[in-house]
């Protein structure tokens, strides 16, 4: 496994854009410390973020996870290239004829995509440790390391896209035409969902129970947004008098859910593969 691995990190690394899509994606999610020191004061009206709460232990674990999975797409990039340039440059057939076997071919992109994925939830667990016992309110270890669930869930929301996001280089063969496929898939189940719950299934809980088993809506009931937890907003909501029911749980069926989506996406990606003529 290690020596797959290293074949799938030096081809990443020796291409520049996906070098640069690398280094990119840490630097913006540092990005997220930069949050603290955002101030507005105009008149009566003084707003600093970390005196808000979201760096407070354990609202930050929720708070990180969720700004982070929105640049996902940075790395998702970065696997669909990783896919589409093995038919561009031919390195799939010549690491065929070099003696790997299909299989071991697919296992060693879903290694890249496991590894990515826990390079990027090890790096959001360090910088919320630093930002949390900077801002934090909290400091008792009960209360810092409690809600360590939205790191699970953050890591299989990763594989799970990123196992998406393989399959699509594998089945269209295109970075581009593989990106705007996902774009086009999402767009298509937003306008799903949208019917489902405002026309078909109205005032009725039965289109959250479909939904939830698609695929970027599976992956996205896995951290749902924090922002309603705030007690800022939630004054807000009491002042108009509207009652917030959200459950913004880790729930084991979503990622039960997400789980059979990623097996399924690289179960598919090894039978494309098997079955070309490379």
């Amino acid at each position: 496994m290690k020596r797959l691995l290293s074949i799938e990190l030096q081809k990443i690394w020796k291409n520049r854009s996906s070098k640069i899509l690398t280094i990119s994606y840490f630097v913006i999610l540092s990005f997220i410390a930069l949050i603290a020191s955002i101030k507005f004061d105009l008149g009566n009206f003084k707003l600093h973020f970390a005196e808000m709460g979201i760096f407070n232990f354990p609202f930050i674990w929720h708070f990180n996870t969720y700004i982070a999975s929105l640049l996902k797409v940075f790395l998702a990039i970065i696997i669909v290239s990783m896919m589409a340039n093995e038919y561009s440059y031919g390195t799939l057939k010549q690491n065929l004829i070099d003696g790997m076997s299909k299989k071991e071919f697919v296992l060693s992109k879903f290694i890249t995509v496991l590894f990515f994925a826990f390079v990027s939830t090890f790096f959001v667990f360090i910088m919320s440790l630093i930002l949390g016992y900077s801002f934090s309110s909290y400091d008792e270890f009960g209360i810092v390391f409690s809600d360590l669930d939205y790191l699970l869930a953050y890591f299989v929301k990763l594989v799970g896209f990123f196992s998406f996001c393989l399959f699509l280089g594998v089945l269209i063969k295109r970075s581009a035409f593989a990106i705007g496929f996902l774009f086009v898939w999402f767009i298509g189940e937003t306008i799903t969902r949208l019917l489902l719950t405002y026309d078909i299934f109205p005032k009725s809980k039965t289109a959250g129970q479909i939904t939830q088993f698609f695929p970027l809506e599976s992956m996205s009931n896995l951290i749902v947004e924090p922002f309603s937890r705030l007690s800022v907003i939630k004054n807000i909501q009491e002042t108009i008098g509207e009652n917030n029911i959200k459950d913004y749980d880790v729930h084991l069926t979503s990622i039960l859910i997400v789980f059979a989506w990623t097996t399924i996406f690289i179960f598919c990606s090894y039978l494309l593969i098997k079955k070309r003529d490379l």
